[in-house]
């Protein structure tokens, strides 16, 4: 990623300087491909501060003494969090000559390996040797070498993805694509399929790669940020996207893209006059519209802006060694991502009403709390986010049940296995009390099952009043352990 607040007039005479070198009638002669990018749903996983450091690439959450096994330990904590609360099935992870070239290589691959044994893809992408290298490669055998060891050790593998090159904003539209086709030469054992070319300046202009045959085959990677280019209203914002892409949105992945997540903007008000929010929502919605996939920056890690973080980040870490927890610091934006990629239909994804079988209330948290161990009651339906729940399917049979308001998973407190034990809303993690499965009860109705009692979801004493807090208990064939699910 680059500075939030790298100033716009070098940003744009770097694009300007790249575009006067590519004759128009090359970038015109772009064809569309038949293909999409949707299959990937994606975050970054960065170093604290960013990944333009010169010296060895030491993930949030790592550390440099950990060992292989402990890497992996901690991916997988990690790649839980990403799985269970955002749906994602591909990590992008930073390589650099200083990684590659040491001892540390050996313990880092751990978060190649711990993600690809799960399943999900991985996209490896070069930093160069910190910011002031001016975005070019300082050290073409070093990089040569570097990328030579990663291809050898993971151009077999169908779920590894190559990126030659993040930001190649030092070179110009010609030097860069002769470049990136020396790259591809010297590699023409990995398919093309599986590399990324990034576009020219901050990989924010896909137009002269596309138009160039050499790449014919291959993705792109793109780049777009708010602070590239300002203030725009939403419209703006939706011909910024996609003016760039040119006619290539087929082969691109959008690999960098993020708007502010710590300061509780809504990202589902289609009315708002908050930058960020327009720049977001016209992201996801023209993404969605292409089919294309997106790799978010950053899930963890990135760019310190005096907090401890960056601003930008989806996620917070919790935990120490390999008891690693993450939560989701805004679900509207959250569920814009997901949008993006596919969900729902309301750019509020896959969100539902649960309605008690025995008394037509709905599943509600109390007060509309975002507070953990809010409980959970049932009301008169309202059509509030408060009783609006996303159903997160774990690919396990099970589900987190995650409520709309606040982003926060239906929770068997303190993972109780009695009977009466409260339901409440905490916040999502990896346990089986935030588990449920979703049993087929006839006419429409489900029974929710959690996974770690093996009881169901009931309003107690078949009670129809409002207010009625939710419980646990051994499943039956009552309604009032029934619910349906309507879209909300």
């Amino acid at each position: 990623m680059t500075n939030h607040l790298r100033p716009l007039r070098l940003i744009l005479l770097s694009v300007l300087s790249a575009l006067a070198l590519v004759p128009v009638a090359a970038l015109a002669s772009a064809q569309p491909a038949s293909a999409d990018t949707s299959q990937f749903r994606g975050v970054n996983w960065a170093v604290p501060g960013d990944n333009f450091v010169r010296g060895p690439l030491v993930l949030d959450g790592l550390t440099q003494s950990d060992s292989y096994a402990t890497v992996q330990a901690k991916a997988d904590a990690i790649y839980n969090g990403f799985e269970s609360q955002l749906g994602v099935n591909t990590v992008r992870l930073p390589v650099n000559t200083h990684t590659v070239g040491s001892s540390w290589w050996n313990a880092y691959r751990g978060t190649i390996d711990a993600a690809t044994a799960r399943g999900l893809k991985v996209i490896l992408a070069y930093w160069e040797d910190a910011a002031a290298s001016g975005g070019r490669i300082t050290d073409t055998a070093a990089f040569n070498a570097m990328w030579n060891t990663v291809t050898a050790q993971y151009g077999s593998n169908d779920l590894v993805y190559f990126e030659p090159m993040n930001e190649p904003h030092g070179y110009s539209a010609s030097e860069w694509t002769n470049f990136a086709a020396s790259w591809i030469n010297a590699r023409s054992s990995i398919p093309r399929g599986r590399i990324l070319v990034g576009g020219t300046g901050y990989s924010q202009d896909l137009r002269p790669v596309c138009a160039d045959n050499r790449f014919s085959g291959t993705l792109l990677s793109y780049h777009h940020y708010a602070f590239f280019y300002g203030e725009k209203d939403y419209a703006g914002w939706v011909q910024s996207f996609r003016e760039r892409l040119g006619t290539c949105a087929s082969r691109a992945v959008t690999t960098e893209f993020g708007a502010q997540m710590d300061l509780g903007l809504n990202y589902n008000d289609a009315g708002s006059t908050n930058n960020f929010v327009r720049y977001f929502r016209a992201d996801t919605d023209s993404m969605r519209d292409l089919h294309m996939g997106s790799v978010y920056w950053p899930a963890l890690g990135g760019k310190n802006s005096g907090n401890g973080y960056d601003h930008y980040s989806m996620f917070a870490l919790q935990g120490s060694g390999t008891n690693l927890t993450l939560s989701i610091r805004n679900a509207t934006g959250a569920a814009r991502l997901r949008y993006g990629w596919g969900d729902g239909g309301t750019g509020t994804p896959g969100m539902v009403t649960l309605t008690a079988s025995n008394s037509g209330k709905c599943v509600d948290v109390v007060s509309a709390s975002t507070a953990d161990g809010a409980e959970i009651a049932q009301y008169g339906c309202s059509g509030g986010g408060n009783q609006r729940w996303e159903f997160r399917d774990l690919g396990t049979g099970y589900y987190q049940i995650v409520a709309g308001h606040s982003g926060k998973c239906l929770d068997v407190d303190a993972a109780s296995t009695a009977n009466n034990a409260r339901i409440i809303q905490w916040t999502c993690g990896s346990g089986q009390n935030q588990q449920w499965q979703v049993q087929d009860a006839g006419s429409g109705r489900v029974r929710l099952i959690a996974r770690h009692s093996g009881k169901c979801l009931d309003v107690p004493s078949n009670s129809t009043a409002d207010g009625t807090r939710l419980i646990q208990y051994a499943c039956g064939s009552g309604q009032n352990q029934q619910f349906t699910r309507n879209a909300a």
